[in-house]
C-alpha cells in the first residue's frame, strides 16, 4: 500500500432519504467514514443548504457530528454557481453583482465553514452566457476568483475550484489556466471524472484533463458516468437530464488509470493540504447513483454503500491506502 493514505469522505446528503442530520450521520458512520462534506441538511426545520443554517442549527450539526464520530472534510458551497454577466441566456441561473456577492455569500460561506470546523470550501467558476466561449471570459473570472480566494485566505480557508460542465472552468485545461493566472496559494483544483465524461469525453480525454489539473490539485470528487451514445463534445449540458451516473469502478472516467498516476503525487499534495490545516488529500464521494442535477444528487444509504465499496475496490487495486472505522477506533471512543 501507498505510505500516504487518503482521507475518505462523502457528501452526507447523498446517503439520506430525507436528508435529516441523524439519517446522514448514521449512514456515513455505519459505512465506516470518519469525514463528510456538508451541503444540504435537515436539522429539524426542513431541508436547507448549509449556507442557510442559523447559528443555532450549526451548533446542533457540530454536536451531532461529534456524537457520530465525524468531522467535516469540506463545505460543499454553491459559491461561483451564478451568472458571470447580467445577460439573459435562457437559463435560470441567478446574477448577483459581484461586490455584493463577495460581501454576502462568500463571506458567509467562510463563516459557515469555520463554524463546522473545516478548512476547505468547494466552489465554482461562474456561468458564462450560453453560446459564448468560456475562454472569452477568463480575465473577468480570474479577477473574481482571485478576490474570492483572498476572502477565504483572510478566514484561514482554502478555496477549491471544481471542474464542471457549463461553467467557465468546464474542462481541466481551462481550470488549470485559471489556477495559473490567479496565483493564490490557497486556491486549489478539484477533479471530478463524471463531470467530464457527461460532456462527451472519452477516458483518454478525461485523463488528459486530469493531467492538466494535477499541478494545482487539492482534492478529488469521486463519481463516474457511462458515456452512452455521446460521440462528440457537448457544448451545453442539460444537467437535469443526466442519468448515467455509476460507481467509480463501472464508468468511463478511467479512475483506475487516474488514481494509479495520482498515487505518485499524493505525498506532495498531502503535504500541501496539511499546511492549510486540512486532514490530508480528501477523496469525496458524490456518487449520484440514483440521480443528479445542477445543485446536488442522491444515492440513498444503499447506493452510497455500493459507491463506497466500488471506490475501495479501485483504491485496493491501484495500491492507495485509506482507513475505515475499525474496532480500535471504537475502543478509543469508548475510552479503552
Amino acid at each position: 500500500m501507498n505510505t500516504t493514505p487518503i482521507i475518505l469522505s462523502g457528501f452526507a446528503d447523498e446517503a439520506a432519504n430525507e436528508k435529516q442530520a441523524v439519517q446522514q450521520f448514521s449512514a456515513l458512520a455505519a459505512a465506516g467514514l470518519q469525514y463528510y462534506s456538508i451541503r444540504f441538511i435537515d436539522v429539524g426545520d426542513g431541508i436547507k443548504n448549509a449556507m442557510a443554517l442559523s447559528k443555532g442549527e450549526l451548533k446542533t450539526v457540530v454536536k451531532l457530528q461529534q456524537e457520530y464520530g465525524l468531522s467535516v472534510a469540506s463545505m460543499g458551497s454553491p459559491i461561483g454557481k451564478v451568472r458571470l454577466l447580467e445577460v439573459e441566456d435562457g437559463t435560470k441561473n441567478k446574477f448577483i453583482p459581484f461586490k455584493k456577492y463577495l460581501q454576502t455569500d462568500v463571506k458567509h460561506a467562510c463563516e459557515v465553514a469555520n463554524a463546522v470546523g473545516t478548512k476547505l470550501v468547494r466552489g465554482f467558476s461562474f456561468y458564462h452566457p450560453v453560446g459564448t466561449q468560456p475562454e472569452d471570459h477568463l480575465n473577468q473570472v480570474v479577477d473574481q476568483i482571485g478576490q474570492i480566494a483572498d476572502v477565504c485566505a483572510a478566514a484561514g480557508l482554502v478555496y477549491g475550484l471544481e471542474v464542471e460542465a457549463n461553467l467557465v472552468g468546464q474542462t481541466g485545461k481551462i481550470l488549470a489556466e485559471i489556477h495559473r493566472k490567479v496565483k493564490r496559494s490557497n486556491l486549489v483544483l478539484i477533479f471530478d471524472g463524471a463531470n467530464l465524461v457527461c460532456q462527451g469525453m472519452t477516458p483518454d480525454e478525461v485523463f488528459a484533463e486530469y493531467l492538466a489539473m494535477k499541478p494545482g490539485l487539492g482534492w478529488v470528487h469521486i463519481k463516474d458516468y457511462r458515456r452512452g451514445s455521446a460521440a462528440n463534445r457537448l457544448e451545453h449540458i442539460d444537467e437535469a437530464s443526466l442519468k448515467n451516473f455509476v460507481p467509480a469502478d463501472l464508468g468511463d472516467a478511467g479512475h483506475e488509470s487516474i488514481l494509479r498516476d495520482l498515487k505518485e503525487e499524493l505525498p506532495k499534495i498531502d503535504k500541501r493540504m496539511k499546511k492549510f490545516g486540512a486532514p490530508g488529500v480528501v477523496f469525496d464521494l458524490e456518487p449520484h447513483v440514483k440521480g443528479g442535477g445542477q445543485f446536488g444528487g442522491f444515492s440513498g444509504p444503499d447506493g452510497f454503500g455500493v459507491a463506497l465499496r466500488g471506490l475501495c475496490r479501485v483504491l485496493d487495486y491501484v495500491g492507495i491506502d485509506y482507513h475505515l472505522t475499525d474496532f480500535e477506533d471504537i475502543l478509543q471512543r469508548r475510552g479503552g
